[in-house]
């Protein structure tokens, strides 16, 4: 959960008079989360949000789903996946589960159009490429290394700097938070935290588009996507407060938690959702005990699938792993170094791994998308002497 913010204009209390020059009232809305009993956003719009002019009709962006009950080690290698012009036709889903749905893209064109994820919060993480997300509550400006997460029901338009982007992407069909584990009672960011509130961006840049036209508006509802057609600019804030808004953060401000003896994956804990948690590895000092062995003992996943998604620098526990490349250990089969990475890893002082770990408590399906990029000879990559 963010922090409040306040940008633009806004009344001294909230739902009384606000009026425009013209002294018409500026229209109220409340973005609200969970009901009335989680964050929340107020914000004022020169129009009212409820002027449409049309609705196209249905068409499905629904997983192809392949492989629904997996029942072995799969690796995926994400960089094959073919770039496309248009973003979100570049969006493939590999996995998917009820609670999310795991994705990967290669836009190489700026949006012409605007975006909104009706039931779903998105985190996207920049591996390649930078841009800027803008929004209503105002722009936000990301580079390599950056999650940029767009809560549920906020409409965004993406501009890239250049054609080569590639975006890694958890859709949560539950808010996406800090987790509770580094919170306060009141909320604030515990000094045991790998992260503090210097570490989150908020929008900044707040641009008022008072303007009355045909705005083309793309709108996902669960598996379906419709195009809508606005009768005012979407970014027509004149202002809004509260907590309730996009922000993003750098994995590289997150900060390791290491110790004498190998550290479990909760430290690397960076957000987490219904069912699901996102962690981030980072650059950071091995274990320091004489003896230590730094690479991961052998684990049984038994409440989990375990996607890792490959991001830059050598993963000790990994042999013949490549930028891009995603892991996938599912419930119930146990996993661990691959050959040689124990004892290679003895005496070693330090790692530069850079990595996204999703671990979701109910099973994966595979899609047709992440057979196509499957490398086939990581089932049996742990036979090797």
């Amino acid at each position: 959960m963010p922090f409040y913010h306040r940008a633009g204009q806004v009344p001294h209390k909230r739902h009384t008079v606000f009026r425009r020059p013209d002294g018409r009232l500026y229209p109220e809305e409340l973005v609200s989360t969970e009901g009335f009993s989680s964050v929340y956003s107020l914000v004022y719009h020169c129009h009212p949000p409820t002027r449409i002019r049309e609705v196209g009709p249905a068409q499905s962006v629904a997983p192809r789903i392949a492989v629904t009950n997996n029942p072995m080690h799969r690796s995926f290698r994400g960089f094959q996946v073919p770039p496309a012009d248009d973003y979100l036709q570049s969006r493939q889903i590999v996995l998917t589960n009820n609670d999310c749905q795991i994705i990967l893209a290669a836009p190489r064109q700026s949006m012409d159009y605007f975006y909104k994820n009706a039931t779903a919060d998105e985190m996207i993480f920049v591996h390649e490429g930078s841009g800027t997300v803008s929004t209503a509550f105002g722009s936000l400006r990301f580079a390599y290394g950056d999650y940029v997460h767009i809560p549920r029901g906020i409409i965004y338009r993406i501009d890239f700097d250049t054609p080569d982007n590639r975006l890694f992407i958890v859709e949560s069909f539950s808010p996406i938070q800090f987790p509770r584990k580094y919170l306060s009672r009141e909320g604030q960011l515990l000094e045991h935290s790998p992260f503090c509130e210097r570490d989150i961006r908020v929008p900044s840049d707040l641009v008022t588009h008072d303007q009355r036209g045909e705005f083309p508006i793309f709108i996902k509802k669960y598996h379906e996507l419709f195009r809508f057609v606005y009768d005012a600019h979407p970014f027509d804030y004149i202002g809004w407060d509260g907590f309730f808004y996009p922000y993003s953060t750098s994995i590289h401000d997150f900060e390791p938690i290491t110790g004498r003896v190998h550290q479990p994956p909760p430290v690397h804990q960076h957000f987490e959702a219904h069912n699901f948690v996102i962690c981030s590895f980072v650059p950071r000092l091995f274990d320091y005990h004489p003896e230590a062995i730094p690479a991961p003992y052998n684990h049984s996943n038994v409440d989990s699938d375990e996607v890792l998604y490959y991001v830059d620098g050598d993963f000790m526990s990994r042999n013949n792993i490549e930028r891009g490349q995603i892991t996938l250990h599912p419930i119930g089969i146990p996993h661990g170094p691959h050959p040689g990475a124990a004892e290679r890893s003895i005496g070693v002082k330090d790692t530069q791994e850079l990595a996204v770990m999703v671990d979701t408590f109910k099973p994966l399906a595979l899609t047709e998308e992440a057979l196509a990029i499957e490398d086939p000879s990581y089932l049996t990559s742990w036979l090797e002497d």
